[in-house]
């Protein structure tokens, strides 16, 4: 075996963990494996001879692609997005035992929709330290900040997280029971069944897409009752409800005539619906990849 067929070879066992790493630092599905392909990119360009663990050494490298990735995207965007939905990863509900592992491994879209209000250097700092448990001597030079600044980083960005409601109820069961209530009582136009099932500080986000209006967010039980009904006479019409796991956490997958219509992720605790993220947006919903549910 060549050097280049080696290194492809090596550098394929990590490409899962990269794309993990850089899903949760941008939360784009498309960017995060334009970033794991540029590390391999300057991988094939570097002389790797002297590195010891290049696990470490590709983590670095796709870390740096995707500050500048944010930096960049924080450059455009003079403003924050309402109603940001994060790219969603769809998997079977019916997948069997590995459902426990892979909720574990799953980052919920309520939590990528906090980490898109941290400063790129504060999500990267987030993102290594507490989420892949990297050494902060490691993540310093990324960010080019001292260690001590860098723990700063990572604390500041860990009190925003711990102040949002961004973990479900474990059970996924009592999730998928909330979820159909919600569900049945949208079907129904049964205003009241549904407020029964919101968290009274419910956040409702959904991107349409800009030719429908673009993002919204909609706080409040009544509020975002009154916006189900209204999604849900929208979406009648010969459309099929499928049920799915959506970031490892109960949601649905509307199509119509075969295409996806859209995707809803909620976030269940306490019993209560307390976030529901919408993906309508047809150019995003093309790119997902729901092979997984046939």
């Amino acid at each position: 075996m060549n050097d280049p067929d080696w290194l492809a070879l090596r550098f394929e066992t990590h490409r899962d963990h990269l794309r993990a790493v850089a899903y949760r630092m941008l939360g784009s599905l498309t960017e995060a494996e334009d970033a794991v392909q540029e590390s391999w990119l300057r991988l094939s360009r570097s002389d790797t001879g002297a590195v010891e663990n290049l696990g470490g050494w590709l983590t670095t490298v796709v870390g740096r692609v995707c500050l500048d990735m944010l930096r960049s995207r924080k450059a455009r965007r003079e403003e924050p997005l309402d109603g940001f939905v994060p790219d969603p990863i769809i998997s079977r509900e019916d997948a069997g035992p590995e459902h426990e592992a892979l909720i574990a491994d799953s980052v919920g879209l309520a939590l990528l929709v906090v980490l898109e209000t941290l400063t790129p250097a504060e999500r990267l700092a987030f993102v290594l330290r507490d989420m892949f448990a990297m050494p902060f001597e490691e993540i310093a030079p990324i960010v080019g900040r001292s260690e001590a600044a860098t723990r700063q980083l990572a604390s500041r960005a860990r009190r925003r997280v711990q102040g949002a409601p961004v973990a479900p109820d474990p059970d996924l069961t009592r999730q998928r029971e909330v979820v159909d209530a919600f569900l049945a009582a949208a079907r129904g136009g049964d205003f009241d069944a549904l407020v029964t099932v919101l968290d009274p500080e419910v956040v409702l986000r959904a991107d349409r897409g800009a030719a429908a209006g673009g993002s919204v967010e909609i706080h409040g039980a009544a509020q975002v009752a009154n916006q189900a009904l209204t999604f849900s006479r929208l979406g009648a019409g010969g459309g099929v409800v499928r049920r799915a796991l959506v970031n490892g956490a109960a949601g649905v997958v509307a199509t119509r005539e075969g295409r996806p219509f859209s995707v809803l992720g909620f976030t269940v605790a306490g019993g209560r619906i307390v976030e529901i993220d919408i993906l309508a947006d047809p150019e995003r919903l093309s790119r997902l990849d729901l092979a997984v549910l046939d």
